[in-house]
Parts: structure tokens; sequence; C-alpha cells
């Protein structure tokens, strides 16, 4: 099947559009039509030459997308042509220990990609092509491992719903799965984009009496203010420690949260804890990064976490996110900032960079 795709070729350079043949499901996979995809950091990280990916071939970048099954292989028992599903890059096998053992955001089988010795997936001119995240969603098809869908309500919109497969997964899992947050307690977090304001949802949603949203534009912290912050910290015109500890009576936070992926946000997110407070670091890091912080700077036995996907089972976390979307809770309307056609996706990136937008939504006929 031929298909329109956004081709990543060469760090630092913009996305080409190009036809790129995608092959038929085999066994358990599954051919979706893509209807919708949101344009996340992580594939810019991969644009900016800072992702952990192998670049001995190109690219269909992309992995938060939505759309309508179109076929199916012959093993295939979880969703049917014509299902509403979500994709999310926490494929899992269902049968390594971290799966076993209720983890299987962090599986270790790999089940859902095919082997380097198999027909790939996507090609062009018989050529292979790497998907992003087994998922590549910047195409007009995607071509995956049921397990790395969930079938969601046909009633919801698949503009909204692509979005809790990856940026709002992430940031609400982060607040209510990872952290470890009760209710009444306080939280900042560090960085207002696409999981930024998600985290802020989540800990609204989680009974966070005080949200501190921390950022260096403006108009993200308007964003959070419309999303359940708070306390609003502008980093060009105060120190975020000093000022989170002014907000909270001398205290610091009980949780911290660091959703860009910079060292130095990551320090500052550690030394603005309360006693026994917890840092959750959710931003991807370049590969080389390290966190340096002065000892002393820290209260006592506060702990410092990461957060893969938000700890998330999504076949059940996904249906019940777009549940409190559909209550009020969830607000993702206000989370879309832009919307664009697959050509638009270089000027989504430039947006992205420059703080302009939360999320924008690429959209396919």
């Amino acid at each position: 099947m031929k298909s329109q795709a956004a081709v990543f070729r060469k760090i630092h350079e913009p996305l080409t559009i190009e036809t790129v043949d995608i092959d038929k499901p085999w066994g358990r996979e599954v051919l979706v039509r893509t209807v919708a995809t949101g344009v996340c950091h992580s594939d810019l990280h991969i644009v900016d030459g800072l992702g952990r990916y192998p670049l001995d071939r190109p690219y269909v970048l992309g992995h938060e997308g939505s759309g309508v099954v179109e076929a199916v292989g012959d093993d295939v028992t979880s969703v049917r042509v014509g299902d509403h599903v979500v994709a999310c890059l926490s494929g899992f096998c269902g049968n390594c220990p971290q799966c076993l053992g209720g983890h299987p955001n962090v599986c270790t089988g790999g089940v859902v990609q095919r082997s380097d010795a198999a027909q790939s997936r996507v090609s062009q001119s018989g050529e292979p092509i790497r998907q992003f995240a087994n998922i590549a969603s910047y195409a007009e098809h995607m071509l995956l491992h049921e397990n790395s869908l969930v079938r969601i309500d046909p009633s919801l919109p698949l503009d909204r719903a692509a979005l809790v497969g990856c940026g709002v997964l992430t940031g609400v899992g982060a607040a209510l799965r990872t952290s470890g947050m009760e209710a009444g307690q306080t939280v900042a977090v560090y960085g207002c984009g696409g999981v930024g304001l998600s985290i802020i949802q989540g800990a609204l949603i989680g009974g966070a009496r005080q949200i501190i949203a921390v950022d260096m534009f403006e108009s993200k912290l308007e964003m959070a203010r419309a999303v359940g912050a708070t306390h609003f910290v502008n980093t060009t015109q105060d120190d975020p420690v000093q000022k989170i500890r002014a907000l909270t009576g001398g205290l610091g936070v009980d949780h911290a949260f660091e959703a860009v992926g910079i060292s130095k946000l990551c320090r500052q997110a550690i030394e603005s804890l309360a006693v026994r407070g917890t840092a959750t670091i959710v931003g991807v890091l370049p590969a080389d990064a390290t966190i340096e912080f002065p000892w002393m700077a820290i209260r006592p036995e506060c702990k410092v976490q990461t957060s893969r996907m938000g700890s998330n089972r999504f076949r059940t976390d996904i249906p019940n996110y777009l549940e409190f979307y559909r209550q009020g809770r969830l607000k993702l309307d206000e989370m879309v900032s832009r919307r664009g056609r697959l050509g638009d996706i270089n000027e989504a990136f430039r947006a992205m960079k420059a703080g302009e937008v939360a999320r924008t939504v690429l959209l396919f006929d």
C-alpha cells in the first residue's frame, strides 16, 4: 500500500513528505488509517540528534496517533476492522517479568516489532524505513502490533484522543501513578508544555492543594492557569527554588516534577522539595546528561525518581483518562494550540521550540 509520510533523513534537517510503501499486516499486526497525530518533543529529539536511536536508515517519525482499523492479521484478537483506536509507544509482550509484575510500560519482551531479518513494515523502493517507537504516526497509515493499540469509544473525538497516547498519558500518569502523591499535598511542575500541563491536570485530579507552575514563557503559564495551576513562577523574573519556598511558607513542595529534560531544571526541582519530598524526572534528558546538586541544598529523606510514560497500563489508563475528559475533569480541548496537515510538520516543530504551543495536532483525510 502506498502512503504519504513525513520522513526524517538527516539530523537538523527538515522532514520531507514522501510516498512510502506500507506492508500488509502479519499475524498480530493491525493496519490503521491515521486520523490525527500529536506532535511531541520526543520526535524533535530525533531531529535534533538527542535520541538514543540508530540512525542507519530513514525514519517515519510520530508516535501520538489515533485512527480507524482498516485490516488485521490472522492472529489479532483485541480489535476489529472499523474500531477507533489510539496508539501507544508502551507496546507490551504480556509475558516478561515486568509485564507479569504489573509494569507493562517497562516491558522487556520486545515482541511489538518485526525482527531485523523480516520484511520491513515501511519501505521505499525496496529499502527499509524505520518506524519511530514502532508506530510511525506521521503517515496516512500505521502498521503496528495489536499490543501497541487500545480500542476507544467511537463517540470520542480522535484528534483529542490522540494526545492521550503519549503526552497526556505520561503527564497524568506521572502525577497519579509514579509520584505517590496523596490528596492535600503540594506540587511544583517545571515546564508547562504538553507533558507539564498534563502533570498539572493529574495533580488536580489527584487532589493536590497547591500546584505551582514554573516556566520561562508567560503564555505557557497562562495555559497552566487554564488547566488548574494555582500559583505561577516565571523563571525570567524569579529564582524558582526561592519563589517556591516563599509560596510554601519556607517548606518546599511535597512533589516536584521536571517535564522538559534539562539538567538545570532537574536540580532546581530537587532543591525545591520539602522534607521527605519526591522529585520525579519526567523529561527526556540527553544520553550524556548529568544531574549535580549541593548535598546540603536538599531536605532530609527526599527521593529522586524517573517516570517512564506515566507508569502506565495503557489498555486501562487511556479509556479511564478519556472518561475523565468526557466528565470535564481532564481538559484536552485546551491542550490543542494549533491544528494542521502533514505538510505542516516542520512548522509544528518550530512552534514547539519557540514555546508557542502546548500541542499541535496534524489531521489526515
